[in-house]
């Protein structure tokens, strides 16, 4: 069950970030949803590969190429669903970044009401 909230809230931050960030657009809450599943099986799968493989490049740069590879995760995820587009690579690395936060922000929101 905790699993489905977390999918609907982040369904709900795609949805978010669609609105603030120029560049991304989503058709609508179903399409947000998929994203949101797509998005976490991405970072589940080929995002560690990533970045261990990138682990040079982020020593060198003090941890800061994640957000690239985070960047590069969230635009993989717009060329896999349908009816979700991340026009630029700009695009993509600040709705990866605002991505991170509202999702963080609603997690902890409903984790408050829920105790």
């Amino acid at each position: 069950m905790g699993w489905i909230i977390r999918l609907l809230l982040n369904g709900l931050a795609v949805i978010i970030v669609a609105q603030i960030i120029p560049g991304i657009h989503v058709e609508g809450f179903g399409t947000a949803l998929i994203v949101a599943l797509v998005l976490g099986i991405v970072n589940t799968i080929i995002r560690p590969i990533l970045v261990l493989l990138t682990l040079p490049i982020s020593f060198l740069t003090l941890g800061l190429f994640i957000f690239i590879v985070n960047a590069l995760m969230f635009w993989l995820t717009s060329a896999v669903v349908p009816g979700f587009d991340v026009q630029t690579f700009t695009a993509a690395l600040f709705g990866s970044i605002v991505i991170s936060i509202v999702s963080w922000l609603l997690n902890g929101i409903w984790r408050g009401l829920k105790d």
